[in-house]
C-alpha cells in the first residue's frame, strides 16, 4: 500500500505573550497515511492538531522536519493539486449562493464549463444542499455551512482530502450523512486525513488514528490493535427483582418502574444472575457486553500525557 502523506519529526514554536516567549507546539511529529484509508488524527484542544494540518499544507512553516505528499515536498504543485481542505472554522464570502460559491472555487481549477455544471451539480446532491443551491451562504445554519464547506473540498476530485472538525455543528442524521459521505469517499479509493474530537465519529469510520498530546504523537495504529476486546463489564437491563437482590451481584445503577439497569463487573456473575432472574420469575430485558472504547484509551493516554 502506497503511502500518500510522510511527516518525519516535525517542529513548531511560536513565540506567545506581551513579552516574547516561545512555546513548543509540535515536538517531533512522525506518522504516515496510506493510500485509501480513513486516517483519525484525535487530540485535546491545544494539542497541535491544527498547527500540523497548517504545516502539511503550506499555510505555516516548520522549524524542523520533513513532509512528503505523494512521495514530493509538501510544497510542491505537484503534492498540492491532488488535495482536498476543509478547516475547522472556514469562512465563506456570505452574499454568494451555493451555486456561485462553487462555480468560483472550480474556476480556480480551470474547469470546463460543461463540466463545471456537472460537477456542482452533483457535489450539492452529494451534501444534501441541492434545494438551497440558490440561497446565500449568510442565510445558511453552521452545519449548512460545514456541508457547503466539504463540497467546495471536493471539487477538484481530490486523492487526499484533509478535514478539520467536519461534524462539528452537525445534529445526529447530519453527522451520520457526512460519515456515509466519507466512507462513500473511502470506497472510491480516495484517501481521508480527519482530525475530529467527536471520538465515537473517529471510531466507526477511521482505519487507523494517531493521538497527540501536548505536541507528541503518544499512541498510532489500527484501531483493532489500539481496542482491546476484554469485556471491561456487561450492562443488564431486567425485571421482577428488587435492588437488595441485586447488591451481591453488581452495581445497579438506576430503575424506571419495574425495570433496572445493573452494571456486572466480574463474568461469573452472569450465569448467578440469569438463575436468580428464572427463580424470581423475573425477565431479562438486554445483555449488553461493553468492551474498551476508543474514549477509554483517549481519556487515559490525555491523563498520562
Amino acid at each position: 500500500m502506497a503511502t500518500v502523506l510522510q511527516i518525519d519529526n516535525l517542529y513548531k514554536a511560536f513565540q506567545v505573550g506581551f513579552i516574547p516567549r516561545k512555546k513548543e507546539i509540535l515536538r517531533g511529529i512522525s506518522f504516515s497515511v496510506d493510500s485509501g484509508e480513513i486516517f483519525g488524527y484525535l487530540g485535546p484542544n491545544g494539542a497541535g492538531k491544527t498547527t500540523t494540518l497548517k504545516c502539511v499544507l503550506g499555510l505555516i512553516f516548520p522549524d524542523r522536519g520533513q513532509i512528503e505528499i505523494f512521495g514530493h515536498p509538501h510544497l510542491s504543485l505537484e503534492g498540492k493539486e491532488r488535495l482536498g481542505y476543509l478547516p475547522e472554522n472556514p469562512y465563506f464570502y456570505d452574499y454568494l449562493t451555493a451555486s456561485e460559491f462553487l462555480d468560483f472555487y472550480a474556476q480556480l481549477f480551470r474547469l470546463k464549463k460543461r463540466e463545471k455544471k456537472e460537477k456542482i451539480q452533483s457535489l450539492l446532491q452529494l451534501v444534501g444542499l441541492e434545494k438551497a443551491r440558490d440561497l446565500q451562504l449568510r442565510k445558511f445554519s453552521r452545519g449548512m455551512l460545514q456541508r457547503i464547506g466539504l463540497a467546495q473540498a471536493l471539487i477538484n476530485d481530490p486523492d487526499l482530502l484533509f478535514l478539520d472538525e467536519p461534524l462539528g455543528g452537525l445534529d445526529p442524521l447530519g453527522r451520520k450523512e457526512i460519515r456515509d459521505i466519507i466512507v462513500r469517499l473511502k470506497e472510491e479509493r480516495k484517501t481521508v486525513f480527519l482530525c475530529s474530537h467527536i471520538l465515537q465519529d473517529i471510531e466507526m469510520i477511521c482505519d487507523r488514528v494517531a493521538i497527540v498530546v501536548s505536541g507528541r504523537i503518544i499512541s498510532q495504529g489500527a484501531l483493532q490493535d489500539l481496542i482491546s476486546e476484554k469485556i471491561l463489564f456487561t450492562e443488564v437491563m431486567l425485571s421482577g427483582l428488587a435492588f437488595d437482590d441485586l447488591i451481591s451481584l453488581g452495581e445497579p445503577l438506576w430503575a424506571r418502574g419495574e425495570k433496572i439497569f445493573l452494571r456486572v463487573l466480574h463474568e461469573e456473575n452472569i450465569e448467578k444472575l440469569l438463575t436468580l432472574v428464572h427463580d424470581r420469575k423475573g425477565k431479562i430485558h438486554s445483555i449488553v457486553p461493553r468492551t474498551e472504547t476508543l474514549e477509554d484509551i483517549f481519556v487515559e493516554i490525555v491523563k498520562q500525557g
